[in-house]
């Protein structure tokens, strides 16, 4: 059974917030957390040791390979890339863009592929924009994505670039973090896989909560497929734990803000550049180079990309043109038109801009970079040169008027969130809209089905081309057509199925107000049907046949005729231009223009009547002047010729001035473009040094917090040292190898002339109270021969102590010095006399020293099993009557090389 990977993303300042997120997750959450961070490749990660000290999960180093287990953490070692494949993680050597590692996007979007609905992806404090993209995938495959509060991390630049890019679910502050994925898996989902609508009343409530959403974004979603609609709106009740439909479609009609994220929820604006990168390439080897073949020198090719989302798509399309049109050698000046649209205006907004972060380098080469983008502090920004190639215009494809002569159309993973009615009825739409030879570039997932009306390119491509076939049996369906039953909006009548019948009703129209030369056209000009003799005012243009009234229209009636035909268009009325001159081959003639949109219910309502009406020359008022050669002529076309002699010397010397300001502007722009080149290559070089810079310091970043925690561990470790020391009440003096004092114990200030002033100073240089004064060179033995010793010293104030030299030990087992205890052993000294026998010397050692011996360990007056010690020593000295006791230790440490002497 699949359970639920967190996947947390993190980089500078992301030591702090995983410990704080990870203190607040439950031991037995039934979930599996895989930390991401950016780290120093070139040192040994100590993230599993400081993270296993917030969390009583186990916290383990990934190896190659790991099964994924749930109630662990798991952390990625420094200097690789991981992914996840059946609940496997397995490591990569990393892949490195322009000196920029993107180690978190790479996971994200595997962990997306291999958990899908069971991904969730967090962000945390970090620089850069790593893991924005991966969020994309996640949110696309239904995961969850949460993002701390950019207030509480410490460099916020990854938080707020997944926040800019509109994927966050859920954004707090990264110790609530884990409670809100607890409280989101908790919800219980009220739709099943395979009866999304369980009874009425939910499909009621569906039904409510789209209408909401058409009132404040006037876009209808009824023909979008059920299972998607409704595994968006459980994603969103989840995340506001809203348990019953009911509940939250009030929740969506009191909170305007909700339809908003609703709505973007439902547009699932996923894309990225070169999305599956091996379906580029048919298009640019094949299609781009078969239109360029087809298509006259100079032709501007059309593209349309419906649903762009952010931009790109279309700018990939105009990039492989770019390219396509370089590997043909072609210089027939051929450029590319793209159509851009999206139901989201923000994403079209956004997409104007043509500013991408800096994870583009993932999808994008460095050729591409380098030839098309322009890098800047937010990211890279699109060459105007792509630019211009695009327009973006928000459109619903299902609702809004098609584009129509077009080369190329690129639906890619749009027909997928359609249903199957609305598919079938697109496919139609996309036929009409291209020229002949025309292609249609679709997803993956997606087909033209078995309409007969596109053939596939050879291999596995979903490149298809328009087939040229006989009119169709069924028109075709415009968009409002679409949705006229659910939007309850008027459509559009379809035309007549035959020729003949829209004859019939034409003549029977003109005849009932018209008997003049007419022509009655479509909302965009093309041609219907022609009434009488209209060759006087429209002739075929030149080239490839086109009956568009606009193309046909003669001089003197082109620009005056697409004025008033909008007009018409938009007032619903009448038009009238009033006697406009029209030259011809025989000469000139007047002529009266009516155009009137047809709103009559049936087969022609909406089609335009153009009707032509010559009138007769208007008469000419003129005023007879006698010139110098008697001939009669106008004074008004005296003066007339008279302004255009001067109109044309002024033009002339416009044309030369303006020849000569070109000139020094190519000259200056010649000069700037050298500039730009040489400022271009140097802006590559430090965005590389930059972008290098940027991952150094995060991965500093990283290792100061890990060398902080080290350091607090070790400041608490000296601090329960020196509380250690200073409750013994023992006075210790600590030496280097050269004798000199290292450290000291506040009682070693009482015989030993100590200030703080004195580390570093040779022991030999300092008054020592104590008459010991072969210290330094027992000391020195220590050091020499690594054997303990102990000698007892007086003070002059009376008092006696046990002095011990020990060598000093490193964790590495290095010796480094000796450690100098000094025990205060004048109690035991004054009570030396009265142990005259072993018993009482037993008595006097267990008052002395706080512990009772074990009767068994003095025989014969001797311990044994223990070393022996000044005051076994001091004991023997005072009571000479009595016989001297065999101490077999004392002959046992002798042996080994020990010396013991007595002040």
């Amino acid at each position: 059974m699949k359970f639920p990977i967190v996947a947390i993303g993190a980089s500078a300042g992301g030591l702090d917030a995983a410990e704080r997120f990870l203190a607040n997750v439950p031991p037995d959450c039934g979930m599996a957390f895989i930390l991401v961070q950016h780290m120093d490749p070139t040192r040994e990660g100590m993230m599993p040791e400081l993270l296993q000290r917030r969390t009583l999960m186990q916290v383990l180093q990934v190896k190659e390979p790991t099964q994924v287990q749930p109630n662990c953490v798991y952390v990625i070692p420094p200097g690789k890339d991981m992914s996840i494949r059946n609940g496997i993680l397995h490591l990569h050597e990393p892949t490195e863009r322009r000196g920029l590692r993107l180690p978190i996007d790479f996971f994200f979007h595997s962990l997306a592929k291999d958990r899908r609905e069971y991904s969730i992806g967090v962000i945390l404090s970090g620089m850069g924009a790593d893991g924005t993209q991966g969020l994309r995938a996640i949110k696309e495959n239904s995961g969850l994505v949460l993002v701390q509060d950019p207030e509480t991390a410490k460099f916020d630049a990854m938080p707020r670039s997944a926040l800019d890019a509109g994927l966050a679910d859920i954004v707090a502050p990264a110790d609530e973090l884990p409670g809100r994925i607890v409280a989101h898996l908790q919800h219980i989902p009220i739709f099943t896989p395979g009866k999304m609508a369980p009874d009425d009343k939910t499909r009621n409530d569906l039904d409510r909560a789209i209408l909401l959403l058409r009132a404040h974004t006037g876009q209808d979603f009824t023909l979008y497929k059920k299972n998607t609609l409704c595994r968006r709106i459980e994603r969103r009740m989840a995340i506001h734990q809203i348990h019953r439909m009911p509940e939250y479609v009030q929740y969506l009609k009191e909170n305007l803000q909700e339809r908003d994220l609703l709505f973007k929820e439902l547009l699932i604006g996923v894309t990225n550049f070169f999305r599956d990168p091996a379906a580029w390439d048919p298009l640019c080897k094949e299609v781009i180079p078969q239109l360029l073949a087809g298509r006259p020198p100079g032709h501007v090719l059309r593209a349309w990309v419906p649903g762009c989302s952010t931009g790109e798509e279309a700018f990939s399309l105009a990039m492989v043109f770019k390219e396509a049109l370089d590997e043909s050698k072609r210089r027939d000046n051929y450029t590319l038109q793209i159509f851009a649209t999206d139901l989201d205006r923000d994403s079209i907004d956004k997409a104007r801009q043509g500013l991408f972060p800096e994870t583009i380098v993932d999808n994008v080469s460095a050729a591409r970079l380098s030839r098309f983008f322009m890098h800047e502090e937010r990211g890279y920004r699109v060459q105007r040169g792509i630019r211009d190639m695009v327009i973006f215009a928000p459109q619903n494809l299902i609702m809004d008027p098609p584009f129509t002569r077009l080369d190329l159309i690129t639906c890619r993973n749009l027909l997928i969130y359609l249903a199957a009615e609305v598919q079938r009825k697109l496919i139609p739409l996309f036929h009409y809209s291209l020229a002949p030879g025309g292609f249609l570039f679709l997803g993956s997932a997606e087909t033209v089905g078995s309409s007969g009306l596109f053939t596939p390119l050879a291999g596995k491509s979903r490149i298809f081309r328009r087939t040229e076939t006989a009119a169709q049996t069924e028109p075709v369906e415009f968009p409002p057509t679409f949705s006229a039953k659910s939007a309850g909006t008027t459509a559009a009548r379809p035309l007549p199925k035959t020729m003949g019948s829209l004859q019939s009703l034409a003549d029977r129209w003109i005849m009932e107000g018209h008997s003049s030369p007419a022509v009655l056209v479509n909302d965009q000009g093309d041609i219907f049907y022609f009434n009488g003799r209209t060759g006087k005012y429209l002739e075929p243009a030149a080239g490839k046949a086109n009956w568009n009234i606009f193309a046909m229209a003669r001089e003197g009636l082109r620009y005056e005729l697409a004025s008033a035909f909008q007009k018409a268009l938009r007032k619903n009325a009448r038009v009238h231009l009033h006697l406009l001159t029209i030259g011809t081959d025989t000469g000139k003639i007047h002529v009266d223009v009516t155009l009137e949109r047809i709103e009559e219910p049936g087969p022609l309502q909406g089609l335009v009547m153009i009707v032509f009406t010559d009138m007769p020359a208007p008469p000419v008022l003129s005023v007879a002047v006698r010139g110098p050669n008697n001939h009669v002529r106008s004074a008004r076309v005296a003066e007339l010729e008279r302004d255009l002699q001067q109109v044309r010397i002024e033009a002339r010397a416009t044309q030369e001035n303006m020849r000569t300001f070109q000139e020094e502007l190519r000259s200056a722009n010649e000069e700037l473009q050298s500039t730009n080149e040489e400022l271009q290559s140097t802006n590559e070089e430090l965005t590389t040094s930059k972008e290098e810079m940027q991952s150094m310091n995060e991965e500093l970043q990283t290792l100061n917090a890990e060398l902080q925690a080290k350091v607090d561990e070790l400041s608490r470790a000296s601090n329960d040292m020196k509380n250690l020391l200073d409750s013994t009440n023992i006075a210790t003096l600590f030496l280097d190898r050269d004798l000199n004092v290292r450290r000291f114990t506040t009682e070693a200030k009482t015989f030993v002339k100590l200030i703080p002033g004195d580390v570093g100073r040779p022991i030999t240089d300092l008054v020592l109270d104590l008459s010991y004064g072969s210290l330094a060179d027992d000391a020195r033995d220590v050091l020499r021969t690594l054997v303990p010793t102990e000698n007892l010293a007086s003070a002059p104030d009376g008092r006696w102590f046990n002095v011990r030299i020990m060598p000093y030990r490193t964790m590495d087992d290095r010796i480094d010095g000796v450690v100098i205890t000094f025990a205060d052993v004048t109690t035991a000294k004054h009570l030396e006399p009265k142990a005259d026998d072993p018993a009482k010397e037993t008595a006097v050692i267990q008052r002395v020293s706080g512990r009772r011996l074990p009767s068994s360990s003095v025989v014969g007056g001797t311990r044994k099993g223990h070393p022996r010690n000044p005051i076994a020593d001091a004991v023997k000295a005072e009571t000479p009557s009595k016989p001297e006791l065999a101490d077999p230790l004392r002959d046992r440490s002798r042996g080994k090389g020990a010396t013991r002497t007595t002040p």
